[in-house]
């Protein structure tokens, strides 16, 4: 039975390069799956999640005129569903620490923090730029 665009399948890979693997299909053709259609995550080396004569799951992505045909196995992997709630997810706009503090209090907390925080960024960035000689200063 031929393949079909969207069919998933299971192949043995019968080789492996640097832009991807060759996968010998059940009806005796071959496909190649792209590097990049191998892992959900960046493949450098396809050699670290594929190995010659190993048994894979592929999903036919295309089948083109000349009859090359696209795989992938990260699309053939199943998915689980995301679990969706009827409603909105609610948001904890407090924290146990800030319970009792105003608004105000808490903005005021907040800006102490922010500028802190300013304070050791330019303090490291003109650490970075070394001593003596002009110095630019910076403006966030």
């Amino acid at each position: 039975m031929p393949v079909q665009v969207g069919q998933v399948v299971e192949g043995k890979v019968s080789g492996i390069t640097s832009f991807g693997a060759f996968i010998q299909l059940p009806d005796g053709k071959t496909g190649l799956v792209h590097i990049s259609e191998v892992a959900d995550e960046y493949v450098k080396d396809i050699n670290n999640h594929l190995k010659g004569n190993q048994m894979v799951k592929v999903k036919v992505l295309s089948i083109d005129n000349n009859g090359k045909i696209s795989l992938s196995i990260k699309k053939a992997l199943e998915k689980r569903p995301e679990l969706r709630s009827s409603k909105p997810a609610e948001i904890e706009w407090s924290r146990p620490n800030n319970e009792n503090l105003s608004f105000e209090d808490r903005l005021a907390k907040f800006m102490r923090d922010s500028d802190e925080k300013m304070h050791d960024l330019k303090k490291n960035f003109e650490s970075k730029r070394g001593s003596g000689g002009y110095k630019k200063s910076v403006q966030f």
